[in-house]
């Protein structure tokens, strides 16, 4: 059996993953909110006609042996959340995160995810939702009919301003231990799983948790050089593979040649 057709064949695949990947990253450059993904890869196990250290008789030992790979496969694909530029837009409900930390969001099923995008809206009722209409939590109190001003703090308290006065209150931000292990739902939305760690509240500014900033908004962390910088050295990879594929192929039909 020819492994460099079967090793190469495992390899293209990899970098067509890794291709899919830098596309997505690229395809959101422009997402609010959105948190470039990483491709992480892992070599397949190997074939051993000779293990390192077995005996060759006459009490010698074979000081290396044998080892044959099978290629390499996608071992995981993580989320990296380092903090994305911050682009002034003006809007009284567009609040971003500055630091560590995410939006409480109830889902139409009742359950919660987390969300960078500060792009907020108001629904008809008075209630803070993201752009899909679902309610934002995080402290979040309705916005009362008739206000006139609403102003939040880089500590998260917020002050809305009407004809019956002001009211105010604070908000929270929600972490985890292992943000990376995260679920994406799409729709700038992330779910807990267990290899996220349950989420832990606390007040922008403290305990290490990221500040609001009122009237900006986060942009993605997807750096466009770096993406295409990847992307060249994926395809080079991809095709370095695809030629290994080739060149078995023909050593393959010289020995069927041979037979002639």
């Amino acid at each position: 059996m020819n492994l460099s057709l079967y090793s190469a064949a495992t390899g293209m695949e990899a970098q067509q993953q890794n291709l899919n990947t830098i596309a997505n990253n690229l395809a959101n450059v422009n997402t609010a909110g959105f948190k470039r993904s990483k491709i992480e890869f892992q070599d397949l196990l190997y074939q051993k006609p000779r293990a390192a250290g077995a005996e060759s008789g006459g009490g010698n030992m074979v000081p290396t042996g044998i080892e044959i790979g099978n290629g390499s496969r996608v071992a995981a694909t993580s989320k990296v959340f380092t903090q994305g530029q911050l682009t002034q837009s003006g809007e009284k409900f567009d609040i971003a995160i500055q630091g560590e930390g995410f939006f409480e969001v109830q889902k139409a099923d009742g359950t919660l995810a987390y969300t960078r995008d500060g792009g907020l809206k108001l629904s008809p009722t008075g209630q803070i939702t993201t752009s899909d209409g679902l309610p934002v939590l995080s402290g979040f109190q309705p916005v009362p009919a008739g206000t006139t001003d609403v102003t939040v703090t880089d500590n998260g308290d917020v002050t809305y301003n009407g004809p019956s006065g002001a009211q105010t209150f604070r908000l929270s931000l929600t972490r985890f231990a292992n943000p990376a292990g995260l679920r994406s739902l799409g729709g700038n939305l992330y779910e807990e799983t267990p290899a996220s760690g349950t989420p832990e509240s606390g007040a922008p500014g403290e305990q290490g948790f990221g500040t609001t900033r009122q009237g900006y908004i986060e942009t993605s962390n997807v750096n466009i050089v770096e993406e295409m910088v990847n992307l060249i050295v994926a395809q080079r990879a991809y095709e370095i593979n695809s030629k290994s594929i080739q060149t078995s192929d023909e050593m393959l039909q010289n020995l069927a040649q041979l037979k002639r």
